[in-house]
């Protein structure tokens, strides 16, 4: 047997160095003069100490993985039951609600903006018995729910009450989280419905109210994985996010509360991209600033309250229509930097979500992507295996400075509130996204399946097709008739009363949790609820300044 000798590595001129996403260069080879002066008592701590930049818990992966949870909701509540169901089944630990785009911005199925789109992102919530609908058969004392709603958070999470409650479940059981962000709606997403001001004064009423009501509650998940959607690079990200945080912590302590009261239940929801030893410093970056700011700045003494405790998804913005099936290798990539990154809990995207809603069988190899990262590799057997790497810790080094200038730009401005007011942090993201844009349309970026590495016409036809999962369009004639019998069987003075109680409650200084948890136990429905909230409060117009 004959060994072709190795090819010669090429000489000439360096090349350029390439950039990490956030803009600073990779050293070729990183040695000990990257981290010349590096004190690691001082960056690194231990595992579950102070700056908790090796992780929030002494052990993290070693004693048990992290929270395997699956973003699913679509068509109606029976259907998106029914997908849960397969997820618990098929090993799942937690369940992650998505609502419709109606659901998200506070109308009702049968209201006229929400035409076409009943359904289609998202299970459709109008009132207690779809939420009851959501979750029969799953006892809710058993089971951790996440839930992506910002704007109308507080109405999702007192349906869920109710429900838990009619399950025989007390409130002080029930466990999980509401995404409950709204300052980043404003800067990436759209679906706010009220003012800041009022908003930020309703997330601190939730604040308030889980404490009393439901204290195992996550109350806000901070996210920032929709600035990078958006097109936010991870320096922008975790800055954004941390100053909506900052803006989060001072709303709670102006009404009243003390940070370590709420702020152990703080939670935090980023992205996981492909450059995986980015995102990993990303996450150690994160995890100091945010331990530092909550001892420093706001005092706070509970070790909980110093801990960045936070979710990830893995990249939906880097799926490819194109050849989709290599997407699970993005996946899979991203779902480990998020690991090897210390993340609380996970959803790892299917391949298909470029195309449509996952199928089935998309969704079970999601969820074995994370079974396979937590029983078949080693980034289980040691807690934060990348600590005193070269590079990893000059990069963690590079992004926490990164992050802070972007957030003492904010403070300049005046706090997030008003820099979102004066359109700054849409702005940066903005830029980014043009950025990346342009740098995959002139090739200088290499997205497989779509600038390099593309099929030819005689491939692409050999391909499977694919069959994507459709929604019903008869969902919203359904949703429909469903309303129309609620309100028709329902106590309707006992519902004007309430609502009543909550336009006081909204125009005072009262929690309006309380009222509104007595206008949804009355049938009101979630259009009719944030309807009464607009009446008083109004609604938000973005102003373009920056």
């Amino acid at each position: 047997m004959t060994t072709e000798p190795p090819a010669e590595r090429p000489t000439g001129p360096p090349t350029e160095p390439r950039r990490t996403e956030s803009g600073f260069p990779f050293a070729p080879v990183y040695g000990p003069e990257a981290l010349a002066g590096w004190d690691p008592a001082e960056r690194l701590g231990r595992p579950g100490e102070y700056p908790f930049t090796r992780g929030i818990h002494p052990s993290m992966y070693t004693g048990r993985p992290w929270t395997m949870r699956q973003y699913a909701g679509f068509g109606t509540a029976a259907e998106s039951n029914a997908r849960y169901r397969q997820l618990i089944a098929g090993g799942s630990t937690g369940l992650s609600v998505a609502f419709d785009l109606p659901t998200q911005m506070g109308y009702d199925s049968d209201a006229p903006l929400a035409a076409g789109e009943v359904g289609r992102v998202g299970v459709a919530i109008d009132g207690v018995e779809d939420m009851a609908e959501l979750f029969a058969g799953i006892p809710l004392g058993e089971v951790s729910t996440s839930m992506t709603i910002n704007a109308p958070a507080a109405v999702l999470l007192l349906l869920y009450q109710l429900v838990g409650e009619a399950q025989g479940v007390p409130p002080a059981r029930l466990t999980g989280t509401v995404q409950n962000d709204v300052l980043k709606e404003y800067i990436a997403r759209g679906t706010y419905i009220f003012p800041p001001q009022p908003s930020l004064r309703l997330v601190a009423d939730l604040f308030r109210y889980c404490r009393a009501e439901i204290p195992r509650w996550n109350t806000i998940s901070i996210s920032g994985y929709h600035m990078a959607e958006a097109g936010a690079t991870p320096a922008q990200e975790i800055a954004f996010t941390l100053a909506d945080g900052i803006a989060y912590v001072r709303a709670a302590l102006a009404a009243g509360l003390a940070v370590d009261d709420f702020a152990p239940r703080l939670s935090f929801f980023f992205v996981a991209r492909s450059t995986l030893l980015e995102e990993v410093a990303k996450f150690r970056a994160a995890r100091r600033i945010w331990a530092r700011v909550m001892r420093e700045e706001f005092g706070a003494r509970d070790p909980r309250s110093q801990r960045l405790r936070f979710h990830t998804q893995t990249a939906g913005v880097q799926l490819t229509a194109q050849q989709p099936e290599v997407n699970l290798v993005r996946v899979a990539v991203q779902a480990l930097a998020a690991v090897l990154g210390g993340t609380q809990s996970l959803h790892t995207n299917s391949f298909d979500e470029a195309l449509a809603l996952p199928t089935e069988k998309a969704a079970r190899l999601a969820l074995r992507t994370q079974q396979v990262l937590a029983h078949e590799t080693d980034a289980t057997a040691t807690v934060d295996p990348f600590a005193g790497s070269y590079a990893v810790e000059a990069l963690t080094d590079e992004m926490e400075a990164a992050t802070l200038e972007l957030m003492a730009k904010v403070e300049e401005l005046g706090g997030a509130v008003a820099a979102i007011e004066a359109g700054y942090q849409k702005a940066e993201i903005e830029r980014s996204a043009y950025r990346i844009q342009r740098e995959t349309e002139t090739g200088a970026r290499t997205v497989v399946g779509v600038n390099r590495f593309r099929l030819d016409a005689g491939e692409l036809a050999a391909e499977e097709p694919y069959r994507p999962l459709r929604v019903d369009p008869a969902i919203e004639a359904r949703q429909a008739g469903r309303l129309a019998r609620l309100r028709a069987a329902r106590d309707g003075a006992a519902v004007g009363r309430a609502l009543g109680a909550l336009r006081r409650a909204a125009a005072g200084r009262d929690n309006v949790l309380y009222p509104m948890r007595e206008a949804l136990a009355a049938r009101a429905t979630v259009g009719e609820v944030c309807d009464a909230l607009r009446e008083v409060w109004g609604r938000h117009v973005p102003v373009e300044r920056f």
